[in-house]
């Protein structure tokens, strides 16, 4: 089964950054691109697990601020010649709300 959970509204996300929301299925980056698409990954670098959160967003790419890799915003692929990927979340916006599609989990408290 699967929920989609709102998380608030795209402009509490700031433009080229991200936002993490903490869920009982593990931490999740919802990132906002210059022209307003909105992706989600899980918040772990498949490198050595940095938090994609707090990295920088260029195009439709995160680069990890641990070891400045690259990862793909809409498949969360690591590009080459990097290799991994860590887990998207399927993401929609309806009437300028942000929703993610979650298997059964439920939204805790923001940090």
């Amino acid at each position: 089964m699967q929920d989609w959970i709102k998380i608030g509204r795209v402009e509490d996300i700031p433009r080229l950054g991200a936002r993490t929301v903490h869920t009982t299925k593990g931490d999740i980056a919802v990132f906002r691109t210059s022209g307003d698409d909105i992706f989600a990954l899980f918040n772990r670098c498949p490198h050595k697990g940095g938090p994609l959160s707090e990295g920088i967003v260029t195009g439709k790419v995160v680069v990890c601020p641990l070891h400045s890799w690259t990862i793909d915003l809409e498949t969360g692929e690591a590009t080459a010649p990097d290799e991994g990927c860590t887990r998207p979340v399927e993401s929609r916006v309806a009437d300028g709300q942000v929703w993610l599609k979650l298997e059964c989990a439920k939204k805790v408290a923001h940090g």
